[in-house]
């Protein structure tokens, strides 16, 4: 597939198969990873702009809601990804909304201790974090969210890069996945 046909392909909503998992970037005191639960529900529109929704999970069957992330942005396409043929590296930034909404107490109590000029974290009360220095998600003052990842549509799936084992982000090109995560499903 082109870059077009892709992008004609992808126009609609796309959701998560099941709760994944993923490697955070912090660790326990062993130095053992801490795994990262998630769904997704990712929009893409024309003109290379989308809407993501993340929905974080306390559990590995996502039945205990820790948080929401609305992410809203705009997209570049790079040219081919060698992981497979029609697979294309995809620049993701969240330059229009950034929001964080705790669904549990715990995660509203740790904002509350890990940032600063907010209004305080409550349960179900959405703050935008575009352009603040958030230092959970590792953004300084005035910092876009972005990240050099991948798409690759097989047997109408997305497919999207595996996290990097060690937690690294995807912020730089060195750091863009070499492997699929597991897919996203037409919703």
């Amino acid at each position: 597939m082109t870059v077009e046909d892709i992008k004609r392909t992808i126009v609609g909503t796309w959701v998560s198969i099941a709760p994944e998992v993923r490697p955070s970037a912090a660790k326990n005191p062993d130095g053992s990873l801490i795994p990262f639960y998630l769904s997704r529900e990712f929009r893409y529109l024309t003109g290379d702009e989308f809407e993501l929704a993340i929905f974080n999970s306390a559990d590995a069957f996502g039945k205990v809601p820790l948080a929401k992330i609305n992410i809203k942005g705009h997209m570049q396409w790079k040219g081919q990804h060698p992981i497979a043929a029609g697979a294309q590296k995809v620049d993701f930034f969240a330059d229009y909304e950034y929001k964080v909404t705790p669904l549990l107490q715990p995660f509203a109590d740790a904002m509350n201790r890990f940032t600063k000029g907010f209004n305080k974290w409550e349960v179900k009360g959405t703050q935008s974090i575009l352009g603040k220095a958030f230092p959970p998600f590792g953004l300084a003052e005035g910092q876009i969210f972005s990240e050099c990842d991948l798409i690759y549509i097989f047997n109408d799936m997305m497919f999207w890069g595996a996290r990097n084992i060690d937690g690294r982000a995807f912020d730089r090109e060195e750091n863009r996945p070499t492997n699929l995560q597991i897919p996203l499903i037409r919703k």
